[in-house]
């Protein structure tokens, strides 16, 4: 299983531009909300996607998705860890964990 984050570990992480933020509903969920600079990647991407939108295979990544029960985040963490990324951990409780304890959501579809 991957390393988790916890929301409070990963609010400090993205106020402080310290991690990039992997969003593995995509499509019309990451249109609706996602959390503050997510990207959005799922996992039939990664192979084709992740040297893109993730050069940097050191770099502290965060996966998540709707909320425990949802199984994508571990699959894409799964498949970076796979590639060669070093630092990627899941944020196991997800986007329904986040906007329940109000904290801050971003919309739009997704860029690149």
């Amino acid at each position: 299983m991957t390393t988790l984050i916890t929301r409070d570990e990963l609010s400090a992480a993205i106020e402080a531009g310290t991690v990039v933020v992997v969003d593995a509903l995509g499509g019309d969920y990451y249109a609706q909300q996602h959390l503050p600079s997510a990207i959005a990647l799922v996992e039939s991407e990664v192979a084709t996607r992740a040297a893109e939108l993730l050069p940097d295979r050191d770099a502290a990544i965060v996966t998540y998705c709707s909320n425990p029960s949802c199984g994508n985040s571990e699959a894409v963490a799964r498949r970076l860890i796979a590639l060669g990324y070093t630092d990627v951990r899941k944020y196991r409780e997800g986007i329904q964990d986040w906007t329940e304890a109000g904290l801050p959501v971003e919309t739009g579809a997704t860029v690149g």
